[in-house]
C-alpha cells in the first residue's frame, strides 16, 4: 500500500509558523511518527509552494498510489486547477486542514477542492493527517 501526503504553500514552515495555530512540531517529525506507527505501509511526503507543482504530483501519483492526503493550503480556497486535478485521477484523496476552516476568516470556510475528495477532515491538528492514513488503509482492505 502506497499514500502519499502532500502538503501546499507555507507547510513547510510548521512548527515556526503561528504555532498557537498551527503547533510546534515540525512534519517532519510527525511524518517520522507516522511512519512508524504506519510501518507496514509505504508513506511519501512531497511539499510545494508552487500551485502546478502541486497539480503536476497529483497526476504523477493519481493512477498508482492507494491514497494520497492533502493538504492544499491556502489553494483549498482559490484553486480550481487543483481541484479539476483531484476530479481527474483515480485514486482517492482525503483532504485534510490543521486548523479548523470553519473558526477561521470567512474566505476559509470554502473548499474548492473537497467536493472532489473522498473526505475531508479539519480542525484536528496533525490527527487529522493520522485520521486520513488509517480511512485510507481500511477502505483498502475491504
Amino acid at each position: 500500500m502506497k499514500i502519499l501526503i502532500i502538503n501546499g504553500p507555507n507547510l513547510n514552515l510548521l512548527g515556526k509558523r503561528e504555532p498557537e495555530i498551527y503547533g510546534a512540531t515540525s512534519f517532519e517529525d510527525f511524518l517520522k511518527e507516522l511512519k512508524a506507527e504506519f510501518s507496514q505501509t509505504t508513506i511519501e511526503y512531497y511539499q510545494s509552494n508552487v500551485e502546478g507543482e502541486l497539480i503536476n504530483k497529483i497526476q504523477e501519483v493519481g493512477f498508482s498510489y492507494n491514497g494520497i492526503v492533502l493538504n492544499g493550503g491556502a489553494y483549498t480556497h482559490t484553486s480550481v486547477a487543483i481541484a479539476d486535478a483531484i476530479a481527474a485521477i483515480e485514486t482517492p484523496v482525503i483532504e485534510v486542514h490543521i486548523s479548523n476552516i470553519y473558526k477561521r476568516e470567512e474566505y476559509r470556510h470554502i473548499s474548492l477542492t473537497g467536493k472532489n475528495c473522498a473526505g475531508v477532515i479539519t480542525g484536528l491538528g496533525l490527527d487529522g493527517y493520522r485520521l486520513a492514513i488509517e480511512h485510507l488503509i481500511r477502505k483498502e482492505a475491504s
